[in-house]
């Protein structure tokens, strides 16, 4: 498989591990007794305030020819907290029992976790005005953010940084990769742009005349399971093309409240098959959502709830020191201790649904020409998908990769998949995965929505390989 180097950038920069100005008030972040990890608050905007975690790696193996990777973590929602869920429920040192997980990716790389955008997590505005509406504004306040924590530390300048995201985080991860690269061309960021993960890109828009949206293989998809019949079908069909029309006509707002609709049409047809896995009724778990639930105003909770069922009904989780599996309890109480510089009025994830209502308007609009521009930059770019999700269906996520309009593509479309097996395990196939040149794709076989939960083992392995981690051996 042929691959090209990746754009990138060698600059001098250093950490910056100071809170930004508020209440008229300079603050210095904490740090663990052993040096492992950071975090504090930059104020990316006046009296708007980011929060970010980070964490050095305990696996670290110097490599003069393959340096250590630094992952920055982007959550979905939008307005799920990567410092909460990212780290506590999917791939950080600990999970919600503040008990080790075995799975950390801070095995293969550092793990940089951002609260994104602002008024997400423990990120807060002082000005309910301050919310970010768009993915751009979103990404100028993350590089901000990166300036400063990168701008005066050469240790992390000498590692590539990744940046991995989760679902509706594939959109800011779009923005964000411009932007960086802009800010590093004009010599005002300092650090080598590893590549870009898309997890599950979000909700894109593509083509010139045919417009597809993961909405669009939703009702195909569960015909072709049994959970929707043809009169589901075509109540589904309804909806998708007025969101298709509402789209085209810059309806962005509406074609949000549509998406909604839609998924309450979806759920009721399908006797409520659940969104992040469709082996599964969401009535057979506590987080599983009914129609009732389905609207954008609780889709992050659904979200978070949905990651802490997951821990609770799996083998062996017992209750310790953490919060009983509860996150928000979790967050606001044995985090926030420990933490000591979270404003006393700040309560962790308060703002997170008004972040999602001011990004209704951006919600549904299309990343897809962003791709193509960092694509033909020369930026590695990975898409990966769970078997089992359907919120982002990887019949979605096809439609939207053939479309591209890379001059790779339909070299990318020759290629032969591989398959996947996990690190150190037996042979049995985890995935499939191809490249040409810059552009990755991953097959993740038995995952739903949440890949580096429902399948550890091979979330590692293709980590490893993306940011060609010093710790993989190769597989």
């Amino acid at each position: 498989m042929e691959k090209s180097p990746v754009s990138s950038v060698f600059l001098v920069a250093s950490v910056f591990f100071f809170l930004s100005l508020f209440h008229g008030g300079l603050a210095k972040t904490t740090t663990t007794q052993d040096g492992s990890e950071d975090w504090g608050y930059v104020e990316v905007r006046p009296k708007a305030h980011m929060f970010w975690w980070y964490y050095r790696s305990p696996y670290r193996v110097e490599d003069r020819n393959k340096p250590w990777p630094i992952i920055l973590w982007l959550q979905g929602g939008p307005g799920a907290s990567g410092v909460g869920i990212g780290n506590f429920q999917e791939v950080g040192p600990l999970d919600t029992d503040l008990e080790p997980r075995n799975s950390t990716w801070l095995s293969k790389a550092d793990l940089l976790f951002v609260d994104n955008p602002v008024g997400t997590g423990f990120s807060f505005v002082e000005d309910t005005k301050l919310f970010v509406e768009t993915d751009e504004e979103a990404a100028t306040d993350l590089t901000t953010l990166l300036m400063e924590i990168f701008n005066r530390n050469e240790s992390l300048q000498k590692s590539p940084l990744y940046i991995v995201a989760e679902s509706y985080g594939g959109k800011y991860a779009a923005t964000l990769g411009l932007s960086v690269l802009k800010a590093v061309e004009s010599g005002k960021l300092k650090l080598k742009l590893g590549g870009l993960v898309f997890i599950e890109l979000h909700w894109e828009t593509v083509g010139s005349h045919q417009k597809i949206l993961w909405q669009f293989s939703w009702a195909p998809l569960l015909k072709d399971l049994s959970r929707l019949d043809t009169n589901g079908v075509q109540k589904a069909n309804s909806l998708t093309q007025k969101i298709k029309q509402q789209i085209e006509n810059g309806e962005f707002g509406d074609a949000t409240d549509s998406w909604s609709d839609l998924e309450d049409v979806i759920s009721t047809s399908s006797s409520s098959v659940d969104f992040y896995n469709f082996l599964l009724d969401s009535g057979m778990d506590p987080v599983s959502s009914t129609a009732a639930e389905l609207s954008e105003g609780v889709a992050m909770k659904r979200y978070s709830r949905y990651l802490d069922s997951l821990r609770r009904s799996s083998p062996g989780s017992g209750r310790g020191a953490g919060s009983g599996g509860d996150i928000d309890s979790l967050m606001n109480g044995p985090i926030k201790k420990k933490l000591k510089i979270i404003p006393e009025n700040v309560t962790w994830g308060e703002q997170s649904g008004l972040v999602f209502d001011s990004l209704a308007g951006d919600f549904m609009k299309p990343r897809i020409s962003e791709v193509d521009e960092l694509l033909a930059k020369g930026v590695n770019v990975t898409v990966y998908n769970g078997q089992l999700d359907l919120i982002c269906a990887t019949k979605g996520t096809e439609a939207w990769v053939d479309k591209l309009k890379w001059e790779g593509l339909k070299n990318f479309s020759r290629t032969d998949r591989s398959p996947i097996y996990c690190e150190g395990g037996d042979r049995v196939t985890k995935g499939f995965t191809k490249s040409y040149r810059n552009l990755h794709f991953y097959w993740i076989l038995g995952a739903g929505h949440f890949v580096p939960v429902d399948q550890p083992c091979v979330a590692l392995t293709m980590v490893g390989a993306i940011t060609q981690s010093p710790s993989s051996s190769s597989t």
